[in-house]
């Protein structure tokens, strides 16, 4: 393994505090549950695992410094020299009858061995705090189960325009996070928009819940809604509806001509099709009332009136 100090990122003269820090930072960074997708987190996260069981550790910590043992925390080999009783070294003593003996440690168990992940307590608690789980203090209780945070719920008013083409809009949600929310085009009222991760944090390593954005439609000057048809009232001369004539109606693409037929009467509702609220399921129709307008002031037009009422009474 490399030198445990270069996969921390951190110098050798770095406090405790600071390989802690740099630690959790890549612990959280090459942790498996976060990088599903990339093959080499897995040994990235091992590797750093690895490298503060020694520096993490004040004593290992100081052996390695002093060069007693390696980056993978075994003995490195010093002659028969002094009684050494760390893991995999061996012992040098005198026998009872004053010949000199040797016994072999293969690792086990002593008083200040550990275990658990790379052997330390103090990471076992570093990576419950980062990923909510259990530490050597809570073995023998009920292990904790992540949850999942609760959901946030929020309203937002979008333009008629908006909903025909899509576009974006500044919200703020119920947890009071203000973020921009992208509006699909065709969107219905009263549907929501999911933001997946937004809403409140989980507990014990659980995941957020999302934000749920109500859409309700924001009123319109000119178009009223009825599902997916718009209505729009249209002003017609009083000698198109008469003669019939051309009539130009609003739409939310812009103005489109609409045929009139003779004699059409105040009242009466046309129907352009297709031209309602494109909605992704399907679009609604345009729904125009005709509303007849009758010149002040005309004086001709008076007379007019006045001799087919003498000429057919009853008729207007």
């Amino acid at each position: 393994m490399r030198d445990p100090y270069q996969v921390l990122g951190v110098n050798r003269s770095a406090s405790e505090a600071e390989i802690k820090k740099a630690f959790r930072r890549l612990a959280k960074q090459h942790h498996p549950d976060r990088n599903k997708e990339d093959p080499k987190a897995k040994d990235k996260f091992a590797e750093v695992n690895a490298a503060y069981e020694i520096v993490g550790d004040k004593d290992k910590r100081a052996k390695f410094d002093r060069g007693e043992i390696d980056a993978e925390g075994k003995d490195r080999f010093h002659g028969f020299g002094t009684e050494r009783g760390s893991a995999g070294g061996f012992r040098r003593g005198m026998g009872p009858e004053g010949f000199e003996h040797f016994s072999f440690d293969f690792g086990g168990a002593g008083p200040g061995a550990r275990s658990g992940m790379g052997g330390s307590a103090g990471m076992e608690d570093i990576i419950s705090e980062l990923f909510g789980r259990g530490t050597r203090a809570q073995q023998g209780r009920a292990p904790r189960q992540a949850m999942r945070g609760s959901d946030v719920t929020s309203e937002m008013e979008v333009a008629l325009e908006e909903v025909a083409k899509g576009g974006k809009r500044r919200v703020r949600l119920g947890n009071g996070r203000e973020i921009e929310v992208m509006i699909p085009a065709g969107i219905e009222q009263g549907k929501q928009i999911r933001l997946r991760g937004l809403g409140e944090p989980g507990a014990f390593g659980g995941e957020p819940g999302d934000a749920l954005v109500a859409v309700q439609y924001h009123r319109h000057p000119v178009f009223e809604v009825t599902g997916k048809d718009l209505h729009v009232f249209v002003d017609v001369p009083l000698a198109d509806a008469v003669l019939g004539g051309i009539l130009r109606v609003p739409t939310l693409d812009g103005a489109v001509e609409m045929k009139i037929p003779p004699g059409a009467q105040g009242g009466k509702t046309l129907r352009l099709k297709g031209k309602g609220l494109p909605l992704k399921s399907g679009p609604g129709d345009l729904l125009v009332r005709l509303n007849i307008q009758v010149p002040k002031g005309d004086t001709e037009l008076e007379e007019l009136m006045r001799k087919r009422r003498d000429t057919h009474p009853g008729q207007s």
